[in-house]
């Protein structure tokens, strides 16, 4: 949980940079990259734990 808050976090402060500072849209990109692949770890990681074991 903590590494999917991390990446939020830089993913989020990478699109502010990008956007706000010129000729620097390259950063915007890579946190638009990095939000995506973020949601996509925390989607496998929440179906992972979602699965239980069946009852012997």
């Amino acid at each position: 949980m903590v590494t999917f808050l991390l990446l939020l976090l830089v993913a989020v402060v990478l699109g502010i940079i990008g956007a706000a500072a010129d000729g620097l849209g390259y950063l915007l990109a890579i946190g638009v990259v990095l939000f995506v692949a973020d949601m996509a770890f925390f989607g496998v990681m929440t179906s992972r734990r979602v699965r239980r074991r069946p009852v012997r």
